[in-house]
């Protein structure tokens, strides 16, 4: 049963980053546009590469495939884009602060559930389970 629970906390966590990381790849100029404003040089490259990122490492925790490197990976990539480009939220209209905030936490929140998944594995039902890569329960 707890196996079929981690399944599902994978699914749950790579929605975001499968979703987003297509979306970042079909149309980049919103990306590229919030990159350039937090100074970040090429920002059109770094939007792609954005995306892909998003992509592939939302993938890799779906499929459970090198789940340890994908779980940091994401956690780094929570916390830079939370403070790169949600910390400043006291620059904006009220609302636009709010959102701003709540983004920040989300992204600490979740790169907290990426160092777990990173630590314990994906478990049993996961392509580095196969592979012998962790242990299962």
């Amino acid at each position: 049963m707890s196996n079929v629970i981690i399944l599902i906390a994978r699914i749950l966590l790579s929605f975001m980053f499968i979703l987003s990381g297509f979306g970042k790849l079909s149309d980049p100029a919103g990306t590229a546009g919030m990159i350039a404003g937090a100074g970040l040089p090429a920002a059109s490259l770094l939007a792609y590469v954005a995306g892909l990122f998003e992509l592939l490492a939302g993938l890799a925790v779906l499929v459970g495939f090198q789940t340890r490197i994908a779980g940091w990976a994401l956690a780094v990539f929570c916390v830079f884009t939370g403070l790169a480009f949600h910390l400043p939220y006291a620059s904006g209209t009220e609302l636009v602060n709010i959102l701003n905030q709540i983004m920040v936490m989300k992204n600490i929140t979740l790169a907290g559930a990426y160092i777990l998944l990173a630590t314990y594995g994906p478990g049993a039902l996961s392509l580095d389970a196969r592979r012998g890569a962790y242990a299962t329960a």
